[in-house]
């Protein structure tokens, strides 16, 4: 005959060890599987379980993009993060542009984590090109891409500046870019993604290259967000380059608990000089880029930024 005692003994043991082996269950929603920033959430997951000792497991799940991220906002719970520029997320809460008919309050609950690195625009020209400015680029061929990013906006760049009918555009895709370069096929591409970008990195490694540095003017022009790219990132870059980006950062909503979204934060600054060892472009990350975020962060996330003396952007 089994001890009532021993049962419940037992039980009472199975559930002190189910609590201690418990874990908190998070999916991070960032971008394309291939893509830097998808490869950000592989690093970013493992930074997060390595940091919490398990605690926190972080699964990375492929998007089609930013849109597609914030609308998932409407069926997903406490456990959703998700990456996207801050001004996706203001347009989404005022049912604007791409949101427009598509509103939710469920939008309303978004709430601010951490920023990412920044999409980041680099004009890459050949040294032999002699482009080391953007009205350099008149009669010079280049290689946009498509449906990109930085497609897009090298596009409107060109309108911007009066380039449009004196540059040629390439007719191939972007990851032709490197080789078509070091063939002189072109005489430069554009692209955005996070600094240092890889492609960038791999033909200023095999040839001299000039990455174009705008003038304060310029940027103010495009609208978007000045970024420096310091001297020494690329090879053969002797001197800081000022580009423009489009802030990126990682949100969840107030449906996930405050002790979650704290953890979340907490451990991602404190594993951040662990993961810029590993991958360069997290050294791009600075507490300065919290001033992009112009919406409200989470309560969880602000007990951390008080604690460590951090300054935002919002009070909620």
């Amino acid at each position: 005959m089994i001890n009532a005692k021993f049962v419940s003994a037992a039980l009472a043991l199975g559930l002190i060890a189910g609590a201690a082996s418990a874990e908190t269950r998070v999916t991070y929603k960032s971008a394309k599987t291939g893509s830097s920033y998808y490869q950000m959430g592989v690093e970013l997951a493992e930074a997060m379980k390595a940091g919490t000792d398990g605690e926190i497991s972080v699964t990375v799940e492929e998007s089609q993009g930013s849109v597609q991220n914030v609308m998932e906002v409407r069926a997903r719970g406490g456990d959703y993060v998700f990456t996207t520029p801050p001004a996706l997320v203001g347009l989404a809460q005022g049912g604007k542009a791409m949101f427009e008919g598509k509103g939710d309050p469920k939008f309303d609950e978004i709430r601010a984590l951490f920023p990412i690195p920044s999409l980041t625009m680099h004009f890459v020209m050949s040294a032999d090109s002699g482009a080391t400015s953007l009205a350099d680029l008149e009669g010079k061929t280049i290689l946009l891409g498509k449906g990109s990013f930085g497609a897009t906006e090298g596009e409107k760049y060109l309108g911007l500046f009066g380039l449009t009918d004196s540059v040629e555009i390439a007719d191939a895709e972007l990851s032709n870019a490197v080789a078509a370069l070091k063939n002189g096929q072109i005489d430069g591409f554009v692209t955005a993604g996070s600094f240092p970008a890889p492609n960038v990195v791999e033909v200023a490694a095999s040839m001299p290259v000039t990455v174009i540095s705008m003038s304060d003017a310029e940027v103010e022009e495009t609208g978007r967000t000045k970024l420096v790219i310091p001297a020494g990132t690329y090879a053969g870059q002797g001197s800081d380059i000022v580009t423009t980006s489009l802030p990126v950062a990682a949100f969840t909503t107030t449906a996930m608990d405050d002790d979650t979204a704290y953890a979340l934060t907490k451990t991602y600054w404190e594993q951040k000089a662990k993961m810029a060892d590993a991958s360069p472009w997290w050294a791009g990350v600075t507490p300065e880029l919290m001033a992009n975020i112009t919406g409200a962060y989470h309560p969880g996330a602000l007990r951390y930024y008080n604690e460590a003396g951090m300054t935002v952007t919002a009070s909620e």
